[in-house]
Parts: C-alpha cells; structure tokens; sequence
C-alpha cells in the first residue's frame, strides 16, 4: 500500500486572461486556502489533422503566452503561490484528446512541433522556478500513434526541467497512459460521472465514485505514485455529476446545491487518502468580482456557495 505524506496540492486552475495581474488578483486565491495555482499557457491548432502549433503569437492573449505565463508565476510565488506550468493545446470545435494526423509525414512533423512547444515551457518552469511541470493535457490519440516518442520527450524535458513532472490525462484515458513510471505524479482530469440524478445528493455521488476510486487506488499502486488531480469540478447546473466534462453554453438555470454535493463528494472521497496528492479546482479567473456568482452555470466556484466548502477543505487538508 502506498503512502506519500507531502502536503496536499490545494490548488486552483488560474484561466489566463488579456491582461498582466496584480497582487488585487492573487489575494481572492489566497482567500480560499489555495496554496497551487496552474498557469495555462496555449498553443493553437487549426485542425484535429493539421500538425503545426502556433504559439507565442501576436494574436494570443498575454496570459497564453510565455510573458504572460513568467508574469502570473512570478506575480503568484510574491504572494507564496506555488504553481504548476499546463500548457494546453487548443482546436476550435474539437477535443485534443482525438487529434489524428491523416499522414506519417504530419505526424513527424505534430512531433516536431510539439517537441519545441513543450521544451520552450520547461525551461520557462526551470527559469521560473515552477514546483510541477505538465507535459501534455488530454492527448491520447497523440500517445497511442508512438508512445516511444514521449519516453523520449520526457528525457529531453528531464534535460531542461528539474522539477516534478505530471501529464494530464482525461479520466477515460488515464489507466492506458504508457509513461507514468517517467513522471512523479499520475495526473487525471476527474471528470468521472458519479450521478445521474438531476440534484445529486452527496450519497448518491459517494457511491457513484465507489468503483472508480478503486480503479484509481489500483493505478497508483501499479506505478507507486501519487494521484494528482490536474483538474477536477462540477458545473452549478442540473445533472452535474451524469457527464461532469461538458462545458456546452446551453441556456439553463444554474442548480448550486447540484455543485456543492458533487464537490462535497469528490472531497470526502479523496482529500483524507496519503495515495493521493490533492487537485487543481477548474476554473478561476482573475476578475474575481465579475467572475461567477449565484445565477452562472459554469464550472468556476466563485461567488457561489461551493467556494466555501472549497475553502473549508483547502484549509482542513
């Protein structure tokens, strides 16, 4: 049975934003006991077959790019933030996680660009001095073409970056990533469904995370890491724990009681266990007095009831 008795990551996924920020920003992260952020710069694709990352662009918001990723971690560490650098890809309409080149000669070339993508913000996280550094968010296509190629580029990363090294696999995906005996965290974005009732009681999500809890306790084992939940939370909508990674806009009424039992759930399930080493809340953003409140629908917790049990358990745990 493994233990790991570091604090836990008590963390927020901090939404980068057109615009540089400010102690103002920090102080409502450290208003709910977060002592973590993740700093999620972007590179954008144009389609799921299309291999070339464009980055660093002028078209790109500061907070997607790499002077703004170095100004929100150094803005955070001021105020005893740690961070953790994610670096995201981005297809208009699509999900990441099933980018297919249709070509050998395209895949190369994705390989390439990823190559340089990445290594450019682990030597930002080494210069930054950034705790954890991902190397990837829900890429499982890209995996499974050459896992090969990612036991490689976790050697370079390794050759640039000296910290701790998670990936982000989605929840579907985790239990087949190849290369988690590479990395110092087993990273899943928690999106499991845990509930398919309209207002779900915190029971109900409980014994929704039953089985999934041990198939992710039997990951953990297999590799003696740690879980580390790169994101994870609940939309304040009806049926937030049926399918908990839709982010569609549809026009419905925010249900907030459905948020507050399925993140009370997800915290007593896992927050108490020394297998498991804490999480990154999505999502925050920098403006928190216009962000959120009690008639939004969407994932971020704030100026709604789930921040305070959000900020009750960051600082119990």
């Amino acid at each position: 049975m493994s233990t790991f008795k570091e604090p836990k990551i008590n963390g927020v996924s901090f939404v980068a934003s057109r615009d540089s920020i400010f102690e103002t920003h920090v102080i409502p992260v450290l208003r709910i006991n977060a002592n973590y952020a993740a700093i999620m710069p972007y590179g954008f694709i144009r389609s799921v077959d299309e291999p070339d990352i464009i980055y660093n662009s002028k078209r790109q918001w500061f907070g997607e790019s790499k002077l703004g990723a170095e100004q929100y971690i150094r803005e955070l560490s001021r105020h005893n933030v740690k961070t953790m650098m994610k670096p995201h890809l981005w297809i208009r309409g699509e999900f990441t996680g099933h980018m297919t080149m249709t070509s050998d000669h395209n895949w190369e070339q994705l390989k390439l660009s990823y190559t340089s993508f990445i290594l450019e913000y682990a030597a930002l996280a080494e210069s930054t001095k950034t705790e954890i550094f991902c190397i990837g968010t829900e890429l499982e296509a890209f995996i499974k073409y050459d896992s090969k190629y990612w036991f490689n580029l976790i050697k370079q990363i390794k050759s640039v970056y000296s910290g701790k090294l998670t990936y982000a696999a989605n929840w579907d995906e985790y239990d087949k990533t190849p290369f988690w005996s590479e990395l110092d965290y087993i990273g899943v974005d928690a999106y499991f469904p845990v509930s398919n009732a309209q207002t779900p009681s915190v029971n109900e999500c409980l014994n929704g995370w039953e089985s999934h809890k041990k198939e992710i306790k039997a990951v953990s084992d297999k590799f003696n890491k740690p879980i580390l939940f790169t994101e994870f939370g609940y939309r304040s909508v009806d049926f937030s724990g049926r399918e908990p990674w839709k982010s569609d806009r549809y026009n419905t009424s925010a249900n907030l009681i459905a948020q507050n039992n399925t993140t009370t759930a997800l915290f007593e399930t896992f927050w108490k266990e020394d297998w498991f080493s804490g999480g990154f809340i999505w999502k925050w953003f920098h403006n928190y007095e216009t962000s959120g409140g009690e008639l939004n629908n969407q994932f971020t917790p704030q100026n709604k009831p789930v921040e305070e049990i959000i900020k009750d358990y960051y600082l119990t745990y």
